[in-house]
């Protein structure tokens, strides 16, 4: 009896607990991996923040943006590189311009010390740079002070546009440098007929520009001030200053950029201190690898104004707000 009892205890079926948490859920809040033949199952692709489609993404990304950085860099690097085998083939070809190994030579030692000073016509070109661009500051400065308001007022006013269209229209197409003289002749000083110079070529493209943006102002914003009766100074600050900067900021754009153009030929004349008359004083000296420097600072000087420029009309822009 005692071993049928322990039989009939051992054939009793065994009671199964539920799991503490459902299985299904479970299952999701970890990855299931099957280990077959000594190998485990990865996540699909795509599954996950880190799966094989974000990385892909990435990747397509980096790609996008090395293509647009290789499309900026690369056009203006081929164009340098032609330049410089142009260059390099005229001069071996001519034996009198100086290649650009030569150049950059003399731009190193140039550059080693460019501001020393060994007595009022032997300076440093990089004090010579700086005189040219006081000259350009102060004769920009003037013809902003004046050409801005003119052209104010010429765009605002029918009648003082057509009584001074024709004198402008004479003067404007006349050679800056055909100022010179009468500069001589009036401040006795080689300097201030520079500042002169860069004054009567930089103000007509600030009159001509702000003009033309005081005109194309639409109308109605003009009624609507009318009927609202605001002042005059109301209406240039409120209403056209904003409409007219960008045409204003272009006109000053082309104004600097015809001043440091202006003032290199004006010192060659005049002589003292500035980039054009140590352009003028190293052809004096047969230093044509300096000259060939000079170009490129000049130019160099000359894109850093304009991108100046640029950066100000963007800040300033209110279009792009």
């Amino acid at each position: 009896m005692g071993a049928v009892a322990v039989l009939k205890l051992a054939e009793a079926p065994t009671k199964v607990e539920p799991a503490p948490v459902n299985a299904a859920v479970a299952a999701t809040e970890r990855p299931v991996t099957v280990e077959r033949s000594g190998q485990t199952a990865s996540p699909a692709p795509g599954a996950g923040v880190g799966g094989w489609g974000a990385t892909s993404d990435l990747a397509q990304a980096r790609n996008d943006r090395f293509r647009e950085v290789a499309k900026t860099i690369i056009p203006p690097v081929f164009g340098m590189i032609l330049m410089l085998g142009i260059w390099a083939v005229v001069a071996t070809r001519s034996g009198s311009i100086p290649g650009p190994g030569q150049t950059w030579v003399a731009a190193v030692k140039l550059f080693a010390d460019p501001f020393y000073r060994n007595g009022p016509n032997d300076q440093g070109i990089g004090w010579n740079v700086l005189s040219s661009l006081q000259r350009v500051g102060i004769g920009f400065g003037f013809a902003a002070l004046v050409g801005i308001p003119m052209g104010f007022l010429l765009g605002r006013f029918t009648f003082m546009h057509r009584m001074f269209d024709p004198i402008i229209s004479l003067l404007r197409p006349v050679s800056p440098l055909a100022w010179l003289p009468i500069g001589l002749l009036v401040f006795k000083r080689a300097d201030p007929a520079a500042t002169w110079t860069i004054f009567i070529c930089s103000i007509w493209p600030m009159i001509l520009n702000t003009a033309q943006g005081v005109q194309r102002v639409p109308q109605d914003y003009l009624n609507v001030a009318r009927v609202l009766g605001l002042p005059e100074s109301k209406v240039i600050t409120k209403i056209l200053f904003p409409a007219v900067l960008p045409y204003m900021l272009t006109g000053i754009r082309l104004s600097i950029g015809t001043a440091w153009l202006v003032i290199v030929a004006a010192e060659m004349l005049t002589g003292g201190v500035g980039i054009g008359f140590w352009v003028w004083d190293e052809w004096n000296n047969l230093k044509v690898e300096h000259i060939i420097v000079a170009i490129f600072v000049i130019g160099l000087v000359g894109l850093i104004l304009e991108q100046l420029l640029l950066l100000l009309a963007r800040r300033f822009s209110y279009e792009s707000r």
